[in-house]
């Protein structure tokens, strides 16, 4: 086993990441949940973008976006992600690899239906990723989307979440003169243990 304590100790890399991300949720100034989120795409090409985290689960991470945007269409084509989310105020980043499946049940309902209603109408009026022909035309689509669907719309069906299960987790953390703390868990390939090594800076 690494050399792990304070902030890096803990033997489940989900509740550390809980823990980093409270603590980010006292100093950061804006979006302390925001993550840099990368596919690539069928050339192998990598895309990156700033997308909110909503939820860590006991073995997973979860975000929401349309599935027309090309964020999702990268995913369902490779079935893979990751991301990076790094906190200025607490000098940390957490990054991750894994597997990506949908959520488009029950949670996904719940989560949308805690939106905002512009929120929600903005979601039913975006071809994510699509060209605009002006921002006026998609105020139109909002008004037009809410004479229609009133104050309480269902989730479209082309918007729900995705879940990012893990195979690497690593924890970084600002060290003096730039040698950095880096701990990387290892999802054991027969079952749920993980490897915990300490990296170089």
């Amino acid at each position: 086993m690494s050399d792990r304590s304070g902030k890096f100790g803990g033997e489940d890399p989900f509740e550390i990441a809980r823990r980093w991300l409270a603590e980010a949720e006292e100093s950061e100034i804006n979006d302390p949940n925001a993550i840099a989120l990368a596919t690539v795409d069928a050339e192998g090409l990598p895309n990156v973008r700033m997308v909110l985290l909503k939820e860590i689960e006991a073995d997973a991470f979860v975000f929401y976006t349309n599935y027309g945007s090309v964020k999702a269409q990268e995913i369902e084509a490779s079935g893979k992600a990751a991301f990076v989310m790094h906190w200025k105020s607490l000098r940390r980043q957490i990054r991750v690899r894994g597997h990506v499946e949908r959520e488009e049940g029950p949670q996904a309902d719940a989560y949308y239906a805690s939106r905002s209603l512009k929120s929600r109408l903005g979601a039913w009026a975006s071809e994510q990723s699509a060209p605009l022909s002006s921002r006026a035309s998609l105020m139109a689509k909002v008004a037009k989307l809410t004479a229609e669907l009133g104050p309480n719309p269902p989730r479209p069906p082309f918007w729900g979440g995705y879940r990012i299960r893990p195979v690497e987790i690593e924890f970084w953390a600002d060290g003096a003169f730039r040698l950095h703390d880096r701990f990387r868990w290892v999802k054991s390939e027969n079952g749920p243990s993980w490897h915990v090594e300490r990296l170089n800076p």
